[in-house]
Order: C-alpha cells, then sequence, then structure tokens
C-alpha cells in the first residue's frame, strides 16, 4: 500500500463542466494546492479564451502551473510532467495535498501511465525543420518520416505540424525512430493518484454550456484579446498557443478567411470536438470515482 501521504487527488473533466469552480471550492475547504493541468492555460495573457480563473480567484486559491510561459514557447508533454512532479514534491514539502485539476488528458495519462524517454529539443534542428515546412510544406515532411518511421507516419497526419517536426527531430538527434523510443516509458509511480472524473449525463447540456460560455468569452473581449496578441508577440497558427480552440478561429476571422458567424460556428464545433474526445479519455479510464464524492473519504480510503 502507497503512504496516504504520497497520494495525489486528480480532477479530470470535459470543457465547460465546471473543474474549476469544484478545485477552489475544495482548496477553500481542505488542505489541498491546487496544479493545473491545461496546456493553454500555461501562456500568459491568454484570459479568455481559456477560461482561466480570474485573477482575484487566483490571489485567493493560488493555481500552479499557469501563466508560466510566453505564448511563442512551445510546451512539451515531457515539460508538463517535469513542472508537474517537481509542485507535487514542493506541496508535500509544504505538508499539504497536491489536487490537478485540468481538461489536457495527455498530460494525466503522461504522469500517471509513464513517458517515452524522448531527448530534449534541439533549437537548431527545429528551426531547419520550421523552415522546411514553410518552404516545402508539411506534405513533403511526412513524406521524410514515412521512409524513416513508417510506424509513426501512420499516426501522425500530415496537418498536426508539431508532432511531425518532432517525431522527425527525434530521429535526427537520436538516429532511432520515435516509435521505438516511445515503447520505453518511465512514470510516476512513487504515487497513487485518485482520479475524480466529470462525465456530463446531457451530451444536449453540455452543448449549450459550451455555446454559453464562449458567447460569454466574445462578450467580455476575446477577439481584442487575440488582436493584442498578435500586435505584442511574433505568432503564427503552427504556434501551440494559437492551435487552442477558439484562438485559432478568431484568428482566421481577423485574416478575413470567416465572417462573424462561421468564425463562431466553427469555434463551437471544435470545442464540442474536444469535449467529445475528452469524454471518451474519461470514459476508458480504469479505476476512476465519479463526481461528486468525497475527495478527503477517499483520500482515507484509496490505495
Amino acid at each position: 500500500m502507497v503512504p496516504w501521504k504520497r497520494k495525489v487527488i486528480c480532477l479530470m473533466g470535459a470543457t465547460a463542466t465546471g473543474k474549476t469552480d469544484i478545485a477552489v471550492d475544495w482548496a477553500t475547504r481542505y488542505p489541498f494546492d491546487i496544479v493545473s493541468v491545461d496546456s493553454a492555460m500555461v501562456y500568459r495573457h491568454m484570459n479568455i479564451g481559456t477560461a482561466k480563473p480570474h485573477p482575484t480567484v487566483l490571489q485567493q486559491v493560488p493555481h500552479r502551473l499557469i501563466d508560466i510561459l510566453e505564448p511563442t514557447a512551445r510546451y512539451s508533454v515531457a515539460d508538463f510532467c517535469t513542472d508537474a512532479l517537481r509542485e507535487i514534491n514542493t506541496i508535500y514539502s509544504a505538508g499539504r495535498i497536491p489536487l490537478l485539476v485540468g481538461g489536457t488528458m495527455l498530460y494525466f495519462h503522461a504522469l500517471q501511465q509513464g513517458l517515452a524517454a524522448l531527448p530534449p529539443a534541439n533549437e537548431q534542428i527545429r528551426q531547419q525543420l520550421t523552415q522546411d515546412a514553410a518552404h516545402f510544406g508539411n506534405e513533403v515532411l511526412h513524406q521524410r518520416l514515412q521512409k524513416i518511421d513508417p510506424k509513426a507516419a501512420q499516426h501522425i497526419k500530415p496537418t498536426d505540424g508539431q508532432r511531425l517536426q518532432r517525431a522527425l527531430e527525434v530521429f535526427l538527434i537520436t538516429g532511432k525512430p520515435i516509435s521505438a523510443l516511445q515503447r520505453r516509458t518511465t512514470k510516476a509511480d512513487q504515487y497513487a493518484f485518485i482520479n475524480i472524473v466529470m462525465i456530463p449525463d446531457a451530451r444536449r447540456q453540455l452543448h449549450q454550456r459550451i455555446a454559453q460560455r464562449f458567447q460569454h468569452m466574445l462578450a467580455r473581449g476575446l477577439v481584442e484579446e487575440v488582436e493584442q496578441l498578435r500586435n505584442d508577440y511574433h505568432l503564427s497558427l503552427e504556434l501551440p498557443a494559437m492551435r487552442a480552440v477558439g484562438y485559432r478561429q478568431v484568428w482566421q476571422y481577423l485574416d478575413g478567411r470567416y465572417d462573424w458567424d462561421t468564425m463562431r460556428a466553427k469555434a463551437l464545433a471544435a470545442t464540442r470536438q474536444l469535449a467529445k474526445r475528452q469524454i471518451t479519455w474519461l470514459r476508458s479510464w480504469a479505476n476512476v470515482h465519479r463526481y461528486p464524492t468525497d475527495p478527503m473519504e477517499l483520500l482515507a480510503t484509496s490505495t
């Protein structure tokens, strides 16, 4: 049995299900420190479109791994695992309990189930691949990947520029296919993860919440937020920050590719697809507890 003090609570759920409100409530009643598990909230100045907690909330109940990077940065799954484990250790050192909250299921999975021991990024190689993608296109890069790693090429689409370039980068650094290296994993097995999931009972109700939330984002100034980011940073749609749901569609609206109604419709469709993928992950997860449940009771009884 893993000792009680090594347990980590994970509150996982689809977008727009109210995870943040529940986590904040728990953190005000129990000795929990929140660690954000969100691939978009790591970026500064991306507040409205990520549904980031209000600054007054963050001041009262701090969330770790929020606002740690500029929007031009790239943040990998490996980066998250390193940062999350550091924060978990720090929380335990302070005599408190880690509460991981978010909807980036790949982060949860990598932290709990293991992550391939891949090499760190090589900036020179990455810049060359970015230039090749801009000059020749992702289709040519995908053909390169098919020659050196057919297995990876089957799972990585030509449109997924970030994963495509990473697979090529790993091969250029190590001389080995990324598909082979990914079979060697390490995981945080020194912790017992208690997974509490939020799965909506009615899909229609979730879609209504998604629509209401996006309308609220637009009213709060999402378009202006994206405009400000474009003015302040050298950004492109290939950067992970601008691949976030909502930001990409507003960017294309500002470029004149979509009218207002089309932008809104495409953003809602993309958000619903994200929610569907998240729910699929949650339903396939073993040993989970459905919300509502008492986290302190789980801490006392779970191994």
